[in-house]
């Protein structure tokens, strides 16, 4: 199993500290470095950045998001990171929520499986640099009846084949990713809960693409607190956890909280999400399951937190990607440092 960091977005205030943190994920040998969008920092350009201010480590979006951009436009971005990295580039996306796709990008958030497999044939598509036609549901290049001829990709990536992951939740997205992508990126994953909430898709996806998971990337993402009190390092997390399962999506498209129901928490779920939606943010939060929380973070000792990595690399983890939390600069170095302590200290590393 190997470790990754995962900076989220950009422009919250602790931009000098982000980098730190992503140098010393260099220096410390993490694997790789994940960067989010959503309706601030796009992830291109931190990772550009990331990737001038590093040497080794991979820089990847999680995600760029699909209605965001045209495919062909992401296909652009990739071969220039890819190119400009020296190969260190991976390419995550995702669909966002309705919210956003439709809020900020005056996008249609319908038939997203259908749109998702499009958009992947076109960006692979793209980047094979042979020239670009494609008749689909939800994209026809050229477009016919007009000027468009079919053009290639003029920017030779640094690899023939870039990554390509997907951020997925719900059964039949994990199935999809798992027949199209070469990873799926996770978030609130259970090690109890990994095989009937996400493997067991991901792998019948495989199987249906005649693949197996061997070289399939499974990466969730885990915040990563160090300290003795387990209770009050969980109590930090309650706002964040609530807002996803309270406050992502609408009532009925809330993906994280549909996730909460299918680990065992339907009726914990729906407080949280009655309260969030009824703006009383604080009462979510408080509604949020200390259980939920610690099953979804890694937390505690170093000793604790190698507990947690050995129970998610026997799950069928292959990249634990880590959000280092902290106060401070100096706490989130720490945080880091943990995470590759624990797993030595698991002898997983």
């Amino acid at each position: 199993m190997r470790l990754g960091i995962n900076l989220g977005y950009w422009g919250a205030g602790m931009d000098g500290d982000n980098l730190a943190v992503a140098q010393e994920a260099d220096r410390l040998g993490y694997d790789v470095c994940w960067a989010a969008e959503a309706y601030g920092s796009d992830a291109p350009t931190v990772l550009a950045w990331v990737a001038a201010k590093t040497e080794r480590i991979d820089v990847g979006s999680a995600i760029m998001q699909i209605p965001a951009r045209q495919p062909a436009m992401t296909a652009m971005t990739a071969a220039t990171l890819d190119s400009l990295t020296g190969g260190r580039f991976r390419l995550g996306l995702g669909v966002s929520g309705p919210q956003v796709s439709e809020g900020w990008y005056g996008v249609r958030f319908d038939k997203p499986l259908a749109r998702t497999r499009e958009y992947v044939e076109i960006v692979r598509k793209a980047m094979t640099r042979e020239r670009l036609s494609y008749e689909g549901e939800h994209w026809t290049l050229p477009l016919p009846d007009g000027p468009g001829k079919p053009i290639k990709l003029t920017v030779h990536p640094e690899r023939e084949h870039i990554p390509l992951y997907i951020a997925a939740i719900g059964p039949k997205n994990l199935e999809q990713t798992g027949e199209i992508a070469d990873g799926a990126l996770l978030i609130f994953p259970s090690a109890d809960h990994l095989e009937e909430t996400a493997l067991r898709h991901l792998r019948a996806g495989r199987e249906k693409a005649g693949l197996t998971m061997d070289g399939f990337d499974v990466c969730p993402t885990l915040p990563l607190a160090l300290g003795d009190d387990v209770g009050a390092l969980a109590d930090v997390f309650r706002p964040y956890t609530a807002l996803y399962v309270g406050g992502m999506g609408s009532r009925k498209q809330n993906f994280y909280n549909h996730l909460a129901q299918r680990m065992g928490y339907e009726k914990e779920a729906a407080e949280i999400q009655d309260k969030y939606l009824a703006g009383d943010k604080t009462g979510a939060a408080a509604a949020v399951p200390h259980s939920l929380i610690d099953q979804t973070t890694l937390l505690g000792s170093v000793e604790r937190i190698a507990e947690r990595m050995t129970a998610y690399a026997e799950a069928g983890v292959t990249t634990l990607t880590l959000a280092p939390a902290g106060f401070t600069l100096d706490e989130r170095l720490a945080a880091l440092r943990a995470g590759v302590e624990a797993m030595e200290h698991a002898g997983l590393a």
